[in-house]
């Protein structure tokens, strides 16, 4: 029992320590970036169009809810909406299922996409095809591409005007610690001087 208590401390601290050496490496002039480019595309009329599969689905729903009530954006999620999601999927397939939401949903160049991926899609290798087709999409009719992916940055990093990249510091760890730091990003960007527009609760109260 004492070892097995000795070896559950130890991962820990090397987890922890991996989680301050990410944030020593974070890149905060590209994050102040993405807070200006967004900026001008809510000063645009523009809509958010956040993407991600499995972890990243879920900092998407988390992303438009603040995004939307914090920082006065319109945005949406296809992952949100699992009968149309699955509709596109048995009619479109998996690869196409996202793109062609984006279809439905008129993304145009007043608009952005936003992708959360571990690995940013790679056409080359099949991994993560259905978010490597609606970055097609956006490029195609013109909207702005943000990302916070990990890895090198894969087809995201590649076409975004402006992408985080976490940096991988334990390539064991590196979806865990992609997965975490999205949160992280996403919530400085709402509550960055130049996209807040409402208070959150709790720093309200007095």
């Amino acid at each position: 029992m004492h070892s097995n208590k000795e070896e559950s401390v130890s991962f820990a601290n090397q987890y922890l320590s991996e989680v301050a050496q990410i944030l020593r490496e974070l890149d905060p002039e590209q994050i102040e970036r993405m807070s200006s480019q967004l900026a001008t595309v809510r000063a645009g009329g523009g809509r958010l169009f956040f993407m991600g599969v499995g972890g990243g689905a879920s900092n998407a729903a988390h992303a438009v809810n603040d995004f939307r009530k914090i920082a006065g954006f319109e945005a949406y999620a296809p992952t949100d909406n699992v009968s149309e999601l699955t509709a596109r999927i048995n009619d479109d397939g998996w690869e196409a299922a996202f793109a062609a939401w984006l279809g439905g949903s008129r993304l145009s160049e007043r608009d952005a996409l936003f992708v959360f991926s571990v690995g940013g899609g790679n056409p080359a290798k099949n991994v993560s095809v259905n978010v490597v087709r609606a970055l097609e999409y956006a490029r195609q009719v013109g909207a702005r591409i943000f990302g916070v992916v990990g890895r090198d940055g894969g087809y995201t990093a590649q076409v975004a005007d402006c992408c985080v990249v976490i940096p991988t510091v334990n390539p064991e760890n590196v979806t865990p610690h992609t997965e975490a730091f999205q949160s992280v990003v996403t919530h400085l960007l709402v509550t960055h001087p130049v996209l807040k527009t409402s208070a959150t609760k709790w720093e309200s109260v007095r």
